[in-house]
This record gives C-alpha cells, structure tokens and sequence, in this order.
C-alpha cells in the first residue's frame, strides 16, 4: 500500500520511489554497539508494545569448542570487526559435558563453561567486543540438560539420589507415577540394576519404556520443565545476569517446540530479557510465527528456502524424476515423509506415544497409541500451539483412521492447554523432524539441492515473484527476523547447494554422467546412489575420509538398510569402500571434469545468494568461514576449524583496493560480503523498504534484482541458460533517478545489464545524491 505522498511503505511489492527519510548515521562511539535497525539507538516495541533493544546490523555465528575457546574468538574480533559484522553470534557456551563440540548438552546452567575459558574468559571477550562495538548474541538451550548415569549433572545426580524427594525433581519433566526412574544406559540386559530411585536399563529399553522426556530420540538429553517460574529462574539467572550487565546483547532460543509453552516462554524471556530475540522455529513453506509470540523472528530457514530456491530452474525437475524414477528412487515426496514418520513414531519415538497414549481416556490403551501416532505422523507442520492453531491439529486429526482418534480429539479440544494436548504438541515437533528431515530426506534424494532444514523438497525452485512477496512480506511484518543460508545444522552448505543448482539446468548431462558412473561403483541402494553422486558433485574436492564419514551418517538415518542402531556390517563396508573406490579409479577423472563443466555458474549462484541474503529484509548470518568458498555436507563436516589467518591476509588486500577475480580463492565472496555487511553497520538506513525492479530485454528473467532506500541489489540467477543465449545480449534494468554507483567496483551504474554485470556476476549499487 503506498501512503499519501505516493511513497512505497513496507512491505507494498508495488509502487513508486521507497521512502528515504532518515538521516545517515556516523560512526558510534568506542564501546557502543553498532545497530542497524530502524529504530536505532532507541531499540523498537515488540509485540507486546514494550521497548526492547536494537537488532545488530547482521550476526557472524561461531561454534566454541575446547579447540575453539573464548581467547580464540577474541583474537579474531578485530577481523570481525574489520568484515563488517555487527554482532558475534555464539554458540551455547554454559558449562556442558567435557569435550563437547556443540555446547547443546549442558550440564550446569549457572557458569561460563571451563573449557572454554570459563567466566575470565567470557569477561575479557565481552571486553574485546565492546572496544570493536560488536554485540555478543547468544544461543541457549532452554528445553533440556545433558544427563547421565554419573555425577557430571549434579541436580540430575541429586535425582538420582534422593528420587521424588529431590529438590531438583521437579525441574525434570519425568513421570514419577510410572515407578522408578528409568536409566537406559546399560550396555546389555546383564548389566541392568535396580535402585532405591532408579533402574539402570539395557540401552535398548529408551526407545519404548522412558519416563523422562528427552531431546528427540537421544536418552542422555532429558528435557527440563522451563515453564515452572522456579526452573526458569534457575536455569536462566546465569545468562539474564550477563544480559543485566550489557554483555549479551541478543538472544537465540534452542528447539522452542519442544516446550511446553513457547509463547508463554518467550513473553517470560522477553520482560525479563529486553534485548533482539530469535527462535530456532522450523517453519513450514506456507507458515507464519505465532503473531502473540514477541520474539523479532526465527533463526532464518524460512528464508535460507526462498533464497536459495531462486537460482534453482524449475525447467529440470521432469528430468531428474525420471532419473530418480530410473534408479529406483522414490519420487513421491509425501509418500515417503508419511512412511519414514510413521516408522520413527512407531520405533525410536514410541516411548513418547505411549506416554500420551496412556492419557487418552475412555480408549483401549493399543488403540489409543495408534491413534496417537496417526495423528502425531499426519501433522501439516512441526506443531499447530493450541488453540490458535486449530487448522492443522484438525487436518492431522482428520487423516487419522483410528477410533480412538475421536476421544483424543474431544479431549484436547476440551481441555487445549491440558497435559495431554501439551505432551502432543511437545511431541509433534519430534515426530515431523525425526522422521522428515532426518529420514526421508536421505531418501527422496531425487535433487537434494532442496532437501534443507525448512526446505520443501517437493517444491522445485522459487518463482521470482513468489520471492518478492515474500521478501515484501518480511520486511513488513518481521524486518528484524535473523536470514541464513550456512547454519551448524544445515545438511549442506551455501556453496554445495549453490553449485547444486546448476544441475537443474543440466539435468540431461548429469544424469547420463550418473549412469556411467553407478554402472561402474553400484552402491546397491538407490536412494543412497542417487544422494552419493550429487554429494561427490557438491563437495568436490573431498577426501575419501570425509566422504566415507558422511555415507556412512547418510546411510544411517535413511534406515532403509542400516541404522543406527540395527547394523547391516556388509552393507556398511560396502559403503565405507565405496569413496576409496571412485576417488582411485578413472570416474574421479569424469567426475573432476564433470564439475569443472559447472564450477563457474556455481560460483555465481553462490555469488548471487550470498548478496541477495545480505541485502535483503532481515538480519543476516554469515556462518563461520563461509566468507570464503565452503564446501562442506553435515556436521560434523561444516564443523572443521576456520583458518582466519587466511581470511585476514585476503581482507587486507581487499582494503588496498585488490578487485580479485572469480576463482578459487573465494575473494570475489569475501568482496560481496565485506562490502554489504559494512554497508549495514555503517549506514543502516539504507536496508529499509523494499520494491522489485524488473528488467527488459530477451534474458531479463535471468536477473533478479530489488530497491532498498537508495540501495539496489542485482544477481544473476540460471547462468548456465544466460550463456546458452549468449550472454545479456541488450538486456536492460531500469535505475530509478540518481547517481548509482556499484559498491563492489567503484564504478558508475551501468543500467545495461552486459556492462553492469561484465566484472562480476553481482552488484552493489548505492545512490549517492542523498
């Protein structure tokens, strides 16, 4: 809608000129964290209509690890700072158990974690950040602890202990009217134990008898009861005193959907904690935050999907389905997510059915479980949060066959806040993660350059214009929402899907390559075939050593012929011989001339989304290292160390003015990075507003391109058909009125895209008559 001066406001895809009202802001002073939202300096209301503090103008995440402490991140501050960035984006760093490498299973929530530098090492890194004006953000987990059968967790250890009569016992969501508590850590059924409190049981057992929520399917990560003001307090003092003290400027929310009351929580948090708030929500591709949630978004799939979806041709799904088709590959997407959420809701989550189960009154105990998994596999999304979201509870009640799917329904309808509606809705979330990201897609791999966290792999590509929507969409209803493309939990990175991409507009070359290439090294599972050719393409070059890691995880949670837990030792060794196999045989000549064919357009499209994400409505992230070029498949593989060194030489140049080229070094990414996230730190009021701009000409649908307040972002999408048509020929983008120049260059705007595009496959344009 356009206001009336005929001004574009947020959000309006269409319109004239964007507003540009605001005053350019100077450099803060020494110590003042920079900010970049619209209401800098004097934070923003929330949902709930109270101020709170100012977004960082963009977020750099780092993994701490025992390799990776509080020093370490200190003696890069200076190259953040140097990058850009407007706020350190931690993982968790509460003392969690000893030699961690992800900080998620912590053990004491009252410290900084020891080894990491403990609480003078978190002090003189917050220091460091002040002096550079960087925030510190900080994910936490609120939803579980790490525990065990030893000492490591003392209040875990006090349960253990002292049973009901433990002061701790209430901070564990454990079923104490069930008998004793149930310890699956046993290595087999001999060594199983009875005590006064507990039983120590064949590990086996976790999977079907719990009496302890936990974390997914893992049984030493037991969820805590956060929604009790006590174990709030407890768990979260820690932190909140840090936050008090100005030294935790944002706050990320581990696994929300996992408690019992997220919106609740998040208000509690949100007057306890006045700073920027974001919240680890999956969202599905036609899915909203809870509007009374007043929180400033999620962690950013919702936009990595958009984003990425854009430099993905449309025109090569038919191609790649008859490929799958061909190989044996399931191509029916919500067949296979149905069959893999039933499998997990009947195998390594039926502990949690059975618990709900037996809340489910007046219903035979079997029938009621399979009612509860029904419905628990027939969710539209991770969870609906009654009663707001009645739609898809009834949609999930509705494909449920069983009797007693009824009596679940009257109940929870009755009684929407009730135990058995909240252990659904904790449960739900388990079920459609376990079973859809974690399973089916290792199995529907028919383009796995879709199957991502919040990704919707049955959806091939994003229409420009459905992006634009919703680029217009986030920037009026959440403009301070965190966008990300590379996260610790990504099933690949930026660049591998990147790369990807160009796939789909070679889909005829690729899949006669594969059959060349599966003739020669047969895996003998064709789900697996399918996702080890495309990853070999991804990540090329890749070891043998970190190929084999990754087949063997892949092969694990498809639980199609190996799991985790049930192994099939041949076909395993067939599958950890299989790298070795190709990397020393003629295809690696095939397969390194097959990506040679794509590396260049693939550089593009990372090229091309990388600037998109950094420009458009949001706060972006830029994940450790992926400045540079980043080749990596799931973790533990996009958790190996960063050579910042590196990347401090490269930045250097960059300042003397060095324009590098697109090649293998990635200077050309560090280029695009550098200049947009110094262009948010140093002139925030530039990234507000938004409007499409469309280009003419015979090729201008190989170009997406967008208007801030006197800031346009230009990207190449579908390379591949650009240069079949023999390059942007007289394409043309139409620049508002101005003086543009391009950021990247240094160079007046060329509104042809031929001389605007001729140095890079991006640009930059700032106006400067303003």
């Amino acid at each position: 809608m356009s206001d009336p001066a005929g001004n574009l406001t947020a959000g309006d895809p269409q319109g004239g000129p964007l507003r540009s009202d605001a005053s350019p802001t100077g450099e803060p002073p020494v110590g003042e964290p920079r900010i970049g939202d619209e209401a800098a300096g004097s934070g923003r209301a929330s949902a709930g209509g109270e101020v709170v503090g100012a977004a960082p103008a963009s977020t750099y995440r780092v993994q701490f690890t025992p390799d990776f402490t509080f020093a370490d991140a200190e003696a890069v501050v200076d190259y953040l700072d140097a990058l850009g960035v407007g706020a350190l984006y931690a993982s968790p760093v509460l003392e969690a158990v000893p030699g961690s490498t992800h900080g998620y299973d912590v053990v004491d929530p009252t410290r900084a974690r020891e080894e990491l530098g403990g609480e003078s090492g978190r002090v003189a890194l917050h220091k460091a950040l002040k002096r550079a004006g960087l925030g510190f953000v900080l994910d936490i987990v609120p939803n579980h602890m790490a525990v065990g059968h030893d000492d490591v967790n003392q209040w875990w250890a006090d349960v253990l202990r002292h049973g009901r009569g433990s002061r701790y016992a209430k901070y564990f969501d454990i079923d104490w009217d069930s008998g004793p508590l149930l310890l699956p850590f046993a290595a087999d059924e001999e060594s199983e134990e009875e005590h006064e409190h507990y039983r120590l049981a064949f590990w086996r057992r976790g999977n079907t008898e719990l009496n302890y929520r936990r974390f997914f399917d893992i049984t030493t990560l037991a969820a805590v009861r956060v929604e009790d003001p006590e174990v709030f307090d407890a768990t979260h003092g820690e932190v909140l005193r840090w936050v008090a003290a100005g030294e935790v400027t944002g706050l990320r929310v581990d696994h929300p959907d996992g408690l019992a009351d997220p919106g609740g929580y998040a208000r509690r948090l949100r007057e306890r904690a006045g700073v920027w708030l974001v919240v680890e929500k999956i969202l599905g591709a036609d899915e909203r935050l809870p509007v009374s949630w007043p929180v400033d978004g999620t962690t950013g799939y919702d936009a990595l999907r958009e984003v990425g979806g854009l430099f993905v041709d449309p025109a090569g799904e038919a191609a790649f389905t008859a490929l799958a088709e061909e190989l044996g590959v399931p191509t029916d997407f919500a067949a296979v997510e149905h069959e893999c959420r039933d499998l997990v809701a009947r195998t390594i989550l039926r502990a949690e059915v059975r618990r709900i189960a037996a809340l489910v009154r007046d219903a035979d105990r079997e029938e009621a479980e399979r009612a509860v998994a029904e419905v628990l596999v027939n969710f539209p999304v991770y969870r609906s949060y009654l009663p707001e979201g009645l739609d898809a509870w009834t949609a999930a009640v509705r494909a449920a066959t069983s009797p007693a799917a009824r009596e679940l329904d009257r109940q929870v309808r009755a009684e929407p806040h009730g135990e058995l509606a909240t252990r659904v809705q904790q449960t739900s979330g388990m079920v459609v993660a376990k079973g859809t990201e974690d399973t089916a897609f290792y199995r529907y791999t028919r383009f796995v350059a879709l199957n991502e966290v919040g990704g919707a792999p049955d959806r091939f590509g994003v229409p420009p214009e459905e992006f634009h929507a919703r680029a217009a969409a986030r920037e009026a209803g959440s403009p301070t929402t965190m966008t990300a493309l590379s996260t610790h939990d990504t099933k690949r990175s930026e660049d591998v899907r990147a790369r990807l991409a160009v796939l789909a507009e070679l889909p005829g070359e690729f899949a006669e390559s594969v059959r060349r290439w599966t003739a020669a090294h047969p895996i003998g599972e064709p789900s697996l075939t399918m996702l080890a050719w495309q990853s070999l393409v991804g990540a090329w070059p890749i070891t043998a050593d970190r190929m084999r890691a990754y087949l063997d995880k892949a092969a694990k949670e498809s639980k199609v012929r190996t799991t985790w837990v049930d192994h099939d030792e041949a076909f395993e060794a067939a599958v950890a011989a299989w790298p070795e196999q190709v990397l020393s045989g003629p295809v690696a000549a095939e397969v390194a001339s097959f990506v040679e064919r794509i590396v260049v357009p693939g550089w593009s499209n990372a090229l091309g989304q990388k600037l998109v994400q950094l420009t458009a409505p949001g706060v972006p992230d830029v994940y450790q290292g992926s400045e540079l070029w980043d080749l990596s498949l799931v973790d533990p593989d996009n958790r190996r160390p960063v050579d910042y060194e590196v990347r401090r030489r490269l930045l250097d140049r960059l300042d003397d003015g060095w324009l590098p080229d697109v090649d293998d070094s990635g200077a050309a990414k560090l280029l695009v990075v550098q200049r947009a996230l110094r262009l948010r730190r140093d002139r925030p009021e530039l990234f507000r507003g938004y409007r499409p701009l469309e280009a003419s000409g015979r090729t201008a649908p190989h170009v997406v391109a967008f208007e801030r307040t006197d800031l346009i972002a230009v990207a190449t999408r579908l390379p591949v058909g650009l240069a079949n048509a023999g390059g942007w020929g007289d394409a043309v983008l139409p620049l508002p009125p101005g003086e543009w120049t391009d950021v990247l260059t240094s160079r007046p705007a060329d509104p042809s895209l031929a001389g605007m595009l001729d140095r890079y496959p991006v640009a930059l344009l700032v106006r400067g008559d303003r």
